[in-house]
């Protein structure tokens, strides 16, 4: 390990975090300075098992040989190139690799650099799309209570997570919330897909009822709420989604940042669900959260409906300085050849049986009011200490990185999501770390 990695910097003031408690951060700061497969290595020299692939993006595991060395070569060969009425061979090299994987009928693909990107991407196309069709009029969004769709505005205007949303003034006009699939009174502690709540899917009538359908231009959910404490669709309910935009002509969108790439045991949430949207956005495990890349996919016929008009024009005005990038290209195309020769994309089936017994022999532990998991995501809901919400999830995080374990919570809810080169034996692991954890905290 390189010297200065030893050490913690002796002034932590000018970064100024993400999503973190900076004063609580800085007071007692975790350093992670080095990783490998399944395990980070904090500043002093500890290894940190990785419960959450990274923020949900390292589905190959950490510093995977292939993927560092496509980026080293890339980066000595061509490591930039615009996007912008030029080209270079590995982002399509890329482009149909991706197809290749793709659900059924997602022949193009659109390349952003986040996920948040992707959700903005998504939207555009989908108004414009409209609009060159001749329906200019369909202009509204509509989202879904405690939906995490990226931070930029058409991000979190669409999406229903209030500490996201509640600093940022009035946000896009036009956008409706359907509500969230979380019943706890009759779904606690189911084990995969609910059986309650497809009957929710029937709210998106409603909306279009009070908007009428003229209006709609699309709708977006993720197939599994992640950020948000690992919320499950129940049985029926997605294909009621597309059923009901199918008939109303609405575009539906499946944000797939977290649920693609293998997360569910299938390559995209649209295969597990057997349920396939019109767009699909993603990112983090495109590329193994190595490099920042997103990709949105899209069917032929949203495509092909911009390739009119004069062919020196520009068809869809939008794009980023690093849509493509070679290298992130390089890394993506790279983490494309870890998961298929190391059957990564199916793994998650594999071990979904063991995991869920794992997760739910959590029940009865301390604080423990629900336990939810799908493939190889999990959630663990404590009961929130009176007058202070998030503390008692928030020591849990604390506790288990200084037991060994990184994992992610959200409100009072422990969130679960590790590479998918996990064993039997690293789940145990896991959740021993969790199970301990949860005997500590108050």
């Amino acid at each position: 390990m390189s010297d200065r990695l030893k050490v913690t910097p002796n002034d932590l003031s000018a970064f100024w975090m993400p999503f973190t408690s900076n004063r609580q951060f800085k007071q007692a700061p975790r350093m992670m300075v080095a990783a490998k497969d399944m395990h980070y290595t904090s500043s002093d020299g500890r290894k940190i098992l990785d419960g959450t692939a990274g923020l949900w993006c390292v589905n190959a595991g950490h510093c995977r040989p292939k993927i560092t060395e496509a980026i080293q070569k890339q980066a000595a060969e061509l490591d930039y190139a615009p996007a912008f009425q030029m080209g270079h061979p590995i982002v399509f090299e890329l482009a149909n690799r991706l197809v290749d994987i793709a659900p059924e009928g997602m022949d193009h693909v659109f390349f952003t650099n986040s996920g948040s990107e992707s959700v903005e991407t998504a939207l555009k196309m989908a108004l414009a799309y409209h609009r060159v069709k001749g329906d200019g009029a369909r202009t509204r969004l509509i989202g879904r209570e405690r939906g995490y769709h990226g931070v930029n505005f058409g991000g979190i205007s669409v999406g229903g997570i209030v500490t996201n949303r509640k600093m940022f003034g009035t946000l896009l006009s036009g956008v409706d919330h359907m509500p969230h699939t979380h019943l706890p009174a009759k779904n606690a502690f189911t084990k995969g897909e609910p059986e309650y709540g497809a009957e929710l899917a029937d709210e998106l009538e409603r909306i279009v009822t009070l908007h009428d359908a003229s209006t709609i231009a699309a709708v977006i959910v993720e197939p599994v709420a992640g950020s948000t404490g690992v919320l499950i669709p129940p049985k029926g309910y997605l294909q009621k989604l597309r059923d009901i935009c199918t008939k109303h002509g609405i575009l539906l969108i499946f944000d797939e940042v977290i649920t693609g790439f293998g997360r569910l045991g299938t390559p995209f949430a649209a295969d597990y669900f057997g349920v396939i949207p019109d767009i699909i956005t993603t990112a983090k495990g495109v590329s193994n959260g190595v490099i920042p890349m997103g990709a949105v996919f899209v069917k032929k016929e949203i495509h092909d409906a911009f390739m009119t008009g004069p062919e020196h024009m520009i068809e869809f005005f939008h794009g980023y300085t690093y849509s493509g990038n070679p290298i992130a290209s390089a890394a993506a195309l790279a983490t494309l050849d870890t998961y298929k020769e190391e059957g990564l994309l199916t793994r998650g089936a594999e071990l979904a049986s063991y995991w869920e017994e794992a997760l739910h022999s959590l029940k009865g532990e301390p604080h423990v009011i629900d336990i939810r998991n799908i493939g190889l995501i999990g959630a663990i809901e404590l009961s929130p200490i009176a007058g202070a919400p998030t503390k008692r999830a928030f020591s849990a995080f604390v506790k288990a990185y200084e037991r060994g374990a990184l994992i992610r919570t959200t409100g009072d809810i422990i969130a679960l999501s590790p590479p998918l080169i996990i064993t039997k034996g690293q789940i145990d692991e896991l959740i021993d770390h969790v199970r301990e954890v949860l005997r500590m905290v108050d």
